[in-house]
């Protein structure tokens, strides 16, 4: 069952919209590639705030997507992309209808 999750938000920096709008799309293949990540979403709230979220069935899955190759290459382009540092929340997650 799906019970854990994180919830990213994410600032742009004035005028990198676009760029991290398309770095986030570009982590797809990889999030894909992540057998204990069963469910992400890569966000856009506004202008300038996107977010990610994504869910796991135990603390493995999700400490393996922290030390993982999203959110190596994240933290490797924060400073060129970013106005503000990541906001990483855990949470849990109560109540889930994922596909079959």
């Amino acid at each position: 069952m799906t019970k854990l999750a994180l919830f990213v938000r994410l600032e742009a920096k004035s005028g990198k919209e676009n760029a991290l709008k398309d770095f986030l799309e570009s982590g797809l293949p990889l999030a894909n590639a992540e057998s204990e990540t069963p469910v992400w979403f890569a966000l856009r709230f506004g202008p300038t705030t996107f977010g990610i979220f994504d869910a796991f069935d135990n603390e493995n899955g999700r400490q393996a997507h922290l030390n993982g190759k999203i959110a190596a290459a994240l933290m490797a382009r924060a400073d060129e992309l970013l106005a503000t540092p990541p906001s990483i929340e855990k949470v849990d997650v109560l109540a889930a209808k994922l596909p079959a």
